[in-house]
């Protein structure tokens, strides 16, 4: 496959997503249900419709974007395509930084990038972890960050590259999920937090002892 051919950064697979969609649709309209109940009793139909409409709207678009939203890379650009397109070059990048998300037990290992030539940013999902198992992303696709990491001069994307580099070494070796390097990222942050930024300094440390 050539640099410029798109490979997906989508960790998981369309019919996963669609029914979590569905799940956020569902939980809309029960959640919007029972705030425009509580409100109508207070403003009657009116104040019920209005109350469920400013609470079901957003969660509603948000279901709406999670189900279409795709992530690719190509010819060195991160691409996030769902109600509109963002693209964000890998080899500028001038915010890279690691966050955990906790949601439900499964904590998740992103990657959020920022840059030209627009200013946006990104998140990519690298690996999800419940327990000693999970959902990583393949093989080709960590290999393509890493090589495409490397390629931008600023420090915080070599380590990253790196950190993705001893990822696929511990893949390759067989190594189970808790012995492998995200795993251990994931697993090493405080809970109690829906998402938390990692410190760069400390994720530095992190990969510099794995290649020893």
């Amino acid at each position: 496959m050539s640099e410029a051919e798109s490979v997906s950064l989508d960790l998981l697979d369309r019919r996963t997503v669609r029914a979590r969609a569905r799940n956020i649709m569902i939980a809309a309209v029960l959640v919007a249900a029972a705030f425009g109940g509580v409100v109508g009793l207070f403003a009657g139909g009116q104040g019920f419709a209005i109350a469920a409409a400013i609470v079901a709207v957003p969660l509603l678009l948000l279901a709406l974007v999670e189900s279409r939203k795709t992530l690719s890379l190509r010819d060195g650009q991160v691409i996030a395509r769902a109600l509109g397109t963002r693209v964000v070059s890998l080899r500028e990048a001038d915010r890279l930084e690691l966050f955990i998300t906790d949601v439900r037990g499964a904590r998740t290992v992103n990657l959020l990038v920022g840059g030209p030539p627009k200013g946006k940013a990104i998140s990519v999902s690298l690996a999800m972890y419940a327990g000693t198992g999970g959902r990583e992303l393949g093989i080709y696709a960590l290999r393509r960050l890493a090589d495409t990491l490397a390629g931008n001069a600023d420090t915080r994307a070599l380590v990253l590259s790196q950190l993705i580099v001893e990822q696929l070494r511990a893949e390759a070796r067989g190594d189970a999920a808790p012995q492998r390097p995200l795993y251990v990222l994931a697993s090493a942050a405080p809970q109690g937090r829906v998402a938390q930024r990692l410190n760069p300094d400390a994720v530095s440390r992190f990969v510099a002892e794995l290649g020893r």
